[in-house]
């Protein structure tokens, strides 16, 4: 790293010395803005990389709600505010028991950039708690919902930040946060996106991250005479993002072997269909079930998570790769068995889940990786097209917003590997992806002055 670069990581490490996914998060975009920097002057007279890596606000706050046995129990709320640059604060909330500030953080500074990347206006920022929807009853879900929204409300809105949805939180969730948002400011509004259909909501929004990420996808290998047809894909995870992501996959002609939860995975040999995927759905959205179950239903293998060993879902033969659980669900063991498996392409559906050693392993092999800022996007952009629809107080076709992703996914990879071409070196999504929205984020901080 060059001397100011290094110094900019060192103040954030200095600053924040407990927060390792947030300092694994800014080292990785640092080490793309380093082979740039020396271009660009004003950058460093403005402080812009200082500014960058420091929220614009953080709020963090109690969330007390009643359980069914009448007792109160507390959990911690967050929004991290990163950045309005470019618009309205714009993430997802994530309810999950391993929220902390430095995850909240690292997603924060994630997603100013990927927001960037879609062309929509739209800033950055992320939310959550500590609460575990797992095991509470649909009442419970509600009543800490409407807490936390409670507190939140007072920080948000739909021309300053616009939450949305994101591990432990899907249309129920978003339903019942909107629902106590309309009732304490007494106005209908769009501050909320995933949304249902019946009440301002977009068509695709749930299916929205993993087809664009397929979409993503399949314009790289486009770019190479290379397609989804008879390939074999594996798939980490069984939530949303996952199953939308088999759901395109399927629709293209690829054949997914895999999923799994925090409890372990399975090997479907055969492959995942229509109407085994549709048992997912139901399983993970309705029942709230284990993976093991799709196991004992179909009589395929299934293999339990020792989290003290390398992942084995990562150690199964295939064309292409898709980790849509977590963080750093592929750590350098993992990376190094997608090698030697002979995966082609790894599209990041979870944000940053290839650790820093992981992307280098794999880069280094010959392996095309769609960074998560880029991969994941769709996401954020069906968000932001919500939004659109929301102010215009119209609901555009499924059709129509399909179209719509697959334009900005396609977009977002022109800009990606047109920044890769120029600043770094061809194929290197990564700096691609990084440079590109850095370049625009940076020119527009300047012009607003130091705000």
């Amino acid at each position: 790293m060059k001397s100011e670069i290094e110094r900019v990581y060192q103040q954030v490490c200095s600053r924040d010395p407990n927060e390792k996914e947030f300092q694994q998060a800014v080292y990785t975009f640092l080490l793309s803005v380093d082979k740039i920097i020396d271009k660009l002057p004003e950058v460093s007279y403005h402080r812009v990389l200082e500014r960058m890596v420091e929220p614009e606000r953080v709020v963090m706050f109690r969330v007390p709600w009643i359980d069914d046995e009448g007792v109160c129990q507390v959990n911690r709320g967050f929004r991290v505010q990163m950045s309005s640059t470019l618009g309205p604060y714009k993430g997802g909330c994530r309810f999950h028991p391993s929220v902390n500030l430095s995850i909240m953080k690292f997603l924060a500074f994630e997603q100013v950039f990927k927001n960037c990347l879609t062309g929509l206006p739209m800033g950055g920022g992320k939310g959550g708690s500590d609460f575990n929807p797992k095991g509470k009853s649909e009442a419970e879900v509600m009543r800490f919902c409407q807490s936390f929204m409670t507190e939140l409300s007072r920080h948000i809105g739909a021309d300053t930040d616009v939450p949305a949805g994101d591990i432990g939180v899907g249309g129920r969730e978003i339903g019942y946060m909107f629902g106590q948002y309309k009732r304490l400011k007494n106005e209908f509004t769009g501050v909320l996106t995933g949304k249902g259909l019946d009440f301002g909501g977009s068509n695709i929004r749930p299916e929205a991250t993993g087809y664009g990420l397929v979409y993503l996808s399949q314009a790289i290998l486009a770019d190479r005479k290379m397609d989804f047809e008879g390939k074999t894909c594996i798939v980490s995870g069984s939530g949303n993002v996952a199953q939308f992501t088999t759901e395109k996959l399927i629709q293209l002609g690829a054949k997914v072997v895999t999923l799994s939860d925090s409890t372990g995975m399975i090997y479907d040999e055969n492959g995942i269909d229509s109407e085994k995927l549709q048992y997912v759905k139901v399983l993970k959205n309705v029942k709230r079930g284990r993976i093991k179950e799709y196991a004992d239903k179909y009589g395929c293998t299934y293999i339990a998570r020792n989290n003290d060993e390398p992942n084995p879902i990562w150690n199964i033969k295939a064309d292409y790769a898709f980790p849509c659980a977590t963080q750093n669900e592929i750590l350098k063991e993992d990376a190094e068995n997608l090698v030697r498996n002979g995966i082609k392409l790894v599209g990041e559906g979870a944000n940053m889940p290839c650790s820093i050693e992981s992307e280098h392993i794999l880069t280094s092999n010959g392996i095309l990786l769609a960074p998560a800022k880029a991969a994941n996007a769709g996401g954020v952009a069906v968000s932001g097209l919500e939004m659109a629809q929301n102010s215009m107080r119209i609901q555009w076709s499924r059709e129509r917003v399909d179209q719509e992703l697959q334009n900005i996914m396609k977009n977002i990879y022109k800009n990606i590997s047109e920044a890769a071409l120029t600043y770094s070196e061809k194929d290197n999504f990564i700096d691609g992806a990084n440079i590109a929205s850095f370049l625009k984020v940076s020119r527009a901080m300047i012009a607003q002055g130091y705000v």
